[in-house]
């Protein structure tokens, strides 16, 4: 396999439990905190939540708890 083949392989799997912007509009109990986030990742996120009618926050918040989920000790 090529150093381009495995990069390939290694980018769809870590896509493959991310979920489109649309899954990630839910409601749920809170904690505020502070992030520093690149200005890109925001402006995504302002632009797929005004798709959804939703605000980017949950949008992120949503996509950490999925994250998150994958990786919890059961």
């Amino acid at each position: 396999m090529t150093g381009k083949d495995m990069r390939k392989e290694k980018r769809e799997s870590k896509e493959s439990f991310l979920p489109p912007p649309g899954e990630l509009v839910t409601a749920e109990e809170a904690v505020k905190v502070t992030i520093a986030l690149k200005k890109s990742s925001i402006e995504f996120f302002k632009k797929e939540a005004e798709k959804y009618h939703t605000k980017y926050q949950k949008m992120i918040r949503e996509l950490l708890d999925k994250y998150a989920s994958q990786y919890q000790a059961t």
